[in-house]
């Protein structure tokens, strides 16, 4: 009697309930949703969980693998939810349903109301994009595990789907190293906000962190260095494998880079025979750029590039290999684009499709090649007048290594400084106006390296800009707006709280927020 008083009161109070299990008024208004969704309505009654609440799910094993992963999250409540495929209301469903009702294989809809809580997608990446935005709907007090006695869900209904095929982070592994844990664990913030690509600069002048099984000496040597010698180490094949499968996991493909004929000095120092004097360099801890390249004369470049790529694609299922390509200064024009024509058809000999910084361009691309675009707009023009793709990486707006402020303790300045709100006001759409939308892949947030030597400096950077680079790939354009942007990433400070984020907390968000 005094648990169902208790109740009573909390309905009356907050949701104005009208029955004790049916009729639950619904409130959206304080939920923190980023990225946007595309469409939000809400309900008259939302999803009051009791001890007859059922769970229903797919058959496919990762769709089953979200329902358990929801399960797992109210094992701190006292509500049991058995799996039962059997029932039709009270229940929680994670359903597959055709490519009719949801095109896109990432689009999901989310819909609760008094009867049940379904979660839908046409395939399980749309399912698991959607239990993302499920996880914000969800209280506070749920996600950091504590004991709850009561849940209630908001009534709503979100149809929702990415503007963007292509949203990612790079992260720069080779100036510093980091394990495999703070990958994961990165990886599994990424999820969260939807980004769908990890890109790992796995090699540079400073370091060489990809065991190649034919060129040993690739990590015994080149691993060792790092920035200042703080954080050298490399991955073995193994590790690698770890890191992409768990990327699988959260449905993140992971494209690796191996960056060519410039940035090699690590590979240089270990191999002399891939110097065109035939001697080692010495290893590289510094943070200079554009001083190093590949011998372009010497058959035996060409044989490590494949050796390398073959084992590369060996272990990478997705589709793409980055090829780098930029700051090759000391290697002439001609010898760059002979250099890189060979390896293009390397690549493609292993059934992967090329991507590389906007100054591959000049080696002659189309429309199966994708230009990453990250200083002069140009260049990157050129390659799509040729047909390529483009993804956008803008410095002064995406790169996550700039400082927030010059004050700002980790981090450069040479493209500028980025704040959180210059993050996010600006409109992908409006850096290439003339090519057709099919042209522009999507959206990465590059982390370089050089300052930051721990998942703490990672997550001081990305954290909160990567989450509004996350919106503007996701989101629609219409949808689109710092304001409104600005006080839901305020109130989601409490949830990177929980989540244990070490994100900046910048002053241009101190808004003052109503109760």
């Amino acid at each position: 009697m005094a648990f169902r008083f208790f109740m009573l009161l909390i309905c009356i109070s907050f949701f104005s309930c009208k029955k004790e299990k049916n009729l639950v008024s619904t409130n959206i208004d304080k939920l923190v949703l980023i990225p946007i969704p595309d469409q939000i309505v809400e309900e008259d009654y939302g999803f009051l969980f009791d001890q007859e609440t059922r769970v229903m799910s797919d058959t496919l094993p990762e769709v089953q693998a979200i329902a358990t992963q929801f399960k797992s999250l109210l094992k701190q409540t006292p509500f049991p939810l058995i799996l039962d495929n059997e029932v039709d209301e009270n229940v929680v469903s994670f359903n597959i349903v055709s490519s009719d009702s949801i095109p896109s294989p990432e689009g999901y809809v989310l819909a609760i109301n008094n009867k049940r809580l379904s979660l839908a997608g046409s395939t399980p990446t749309g399912v698991f994009r959607g239990m993302q935005t499920l996880l914000q709907v969800l209280p506070d007090a749920l996600i950091a595990g504590k004991q709850i006695d009561s849940l209630v869900i908001p009534g709503l209904k979100i149809i929702d789907e990415p503007q963007y095929e292509y949203r990612g982070m790079m992260l720069d592994v080779a100036r510093h190293f980091f394990t495999v844990d703070e990958v994961k664990r990165l990886i599994d913030q990424m999820a969260l906000y939807k980004l769908n690509k990890l890109h790992l600069h796995l090699t540079d002048d400073q370091g060489w962190r990809i065991e190649i099984k034919s060129w040993p000496k690739l990590t015994e040597i080149g691993g060792s260095s790092s920035v200042r010698g703080e954080r050298p180490g490399f991955y073995t094949q193994e590790d690698y494998k770890s890191i992409v499968a768990y990327a699988q996991s959260k449905f993140i493909t992971v494209i690796p880079e191996i960056d060519m004929p410039g940035h090699t000095n690590a590979a240089l120092a270990s191999y002399p025979e891939l110097n065109c004097n035939g001697k080692a360099t010495k290893l590289y801890r510094g943070m200079r750029v554009g001083f190093s390249t590949l011998c372009v004369d010497k058959d035996i470049t060409y044989a490590f590039v494949e050796d390398v790529i073959k084992e590369i694609a060996a272990m990478t299922p997705g589709t793409y290999i980055h090829l780098g390509g930029d700051e090759s200064h000391v290697t002439s024009k001609k010898d760059y684009n002979i250099f890189l024509n060979k390896v293009f058809s390397i690549v493609k000999k292993y059934k992967k499709q090329v991507i590389g910084w906007e100054e591959i361009e000049s080696a002659g691309v189309d429309s199966t090649y994708i230009v990453q675009h990250w200083q002069r707009t140009t260049t990157a023009s050129r390659g799509l007048a040729q047909g390529a793709k483009v993804i956008l990486s803008p410095a002064k707006r995406m790169y996550l290594d700039m400082k927030y402020t010059k004050k700002s303790p980790v981090g450069l300045t040479w493209a500028g400084t980025v704040e959180v709100d210059s993050a996010y006001i600006w409109k992908p759409s409006q850096i290439f106006k003339d090519v057709p939308p099919s042209q522009v892949l999507g959206i990465e947030s590059p982390l370089w390296s050089e300052t930051i030597k721990s998942s703490d400096d990672i997550e001081y950077l990305a954290f909160p800009r990567l989450i509004g680079h996350a919106e503007l790939g996701w989101s629609k354009r219409k949808n689109y707006n710092w304001d409104s942007y600005k006080l839901r990433l305020n109130k989601h400070y409490n949830r990177m709280n929980i989540l244990g984020i070490n994100y900046y907390k910048s002053p241009v968000l101190k808004t003052k927020i109503k109760p």
